[in-house]
């Protein structure tokens, strides 16, 4: 499978008052057209990998890397006109909270028709049938009459299928998903995880699926990457996650609650020092 992502010790880090602060140290991995799973704790640098992949940073963030590159594009030494063709059209970014990514003051239909019309030029009514089209895509009822919402007129997981449509609708070869189920209820998670694996297999892309629950990444993905404190601590086939080697890893799924199981109270993880350089 040839690499569309290559991700080689990657450093991001920030100015303190205490000094530089390095949030993520050191990772590598490489991804091809398949679903990567990013699991770890809030704060272990799951979000900022991402975002780097976008170049997507705060201003005051030091991003370095041995090699960032995208389908053979050197992402560090992208133009800002190259990386602008890239955002958007080929890599996807969905965020985690639609209430508040998507714009209060635009119908949902007319914010999906301009991520379209952005990176193609076509007419505003071929960019409509486009986006009634996708808002189907993604198992929305009636999609003509949700095309002419305001995003505050729509539940939780319709705000999060038309965040899936308005990302997908540029046809991005790499789709990256910063935890889109952690705000619905099972049902609902179940849904769009179904519309996610579908279009992707579908349209041969490649799926960085950024998360808290391992059990649903383990159902969801291909490989999985276990980050603590900014770097890469496991690496492992998704069905082989079960048997983790890494006491980090080995701590988060003993934490978890299974309903075979009776026990007083779940177990609490027990951090080394030494997960933080070993």
């Amino acid at each position: 499978m040839s690499a569309l992502v290559e991700v080689e010790d990657l450093r991001i880090s920030f100015p303190s008052a205490k000094g530089v602060f390095e949030a993520v140290r050191g990772v590598s991995f490489t991804l091809g057209r398949e679903k990567l799973g990013i699991v770890g704790e809030s704060g272990s640098g799951k979000s900022l990998t991402g975002r780097a992949l976008m170049r997507l940073l705060t201003p005051a963030a030091q991003l370095s890397a041995k090699r960032l590159s995208f389908d053979g594009t050197d992402l560090l030494r992208a133009s800002p006109r190259d990386l602008r063709g890239i955002r958007g059209r080929r890599i996807s970014l969905v965020l985690q909270d639609p209430k508040y990514a998507l714009n209060p003051v635009m119908t949902v239909g007319a914010q999906i028709a301009e991520a379209f019309r952005t990176h193609h030029r076509v007419s505003r009514a071929e960019a409509r049938a486009r986006t009634l089209a996708m808002l189907e895509a993604v198992r929305i009822r009636n999609p003509a009459r949700v095309h002419d919402l305001y995003p505050h007129e729509v539940s939780g997981g319709m705000g999060q299928r038309i965040m899936i449509a308005m990302m997908l609708i540029p046809e991005p070869d790499l789709l990256i998903a910063d935890e889109p189920t952690s705000a619905l209820d099972v049902t609902v998670q179940m849904q769009v995880l179904a519309i996610l694996d579908d279009l992707v297999t579908q349209r041969g892309m490649g799926l960085i699926f950024i998360s808290h629950d391992l059990n649903l990444v383990a159902s969801f993905c291909d490989r999985i990457l276990v980050m603590y404190a900014g770097r890469v601590v496991e690496e492992c086939r998704a069905g082989d996650l079960h048997a983790a080697t890494h006491p980090y890893t080995r701590g988060l799924l003993a934490s978890l609650p299974r309903i075979e199981e009776s026990r007083a109270e779940l177990a609490v993880l027990n951090r080394d020092p030494a997960w933080l350089t070993a």
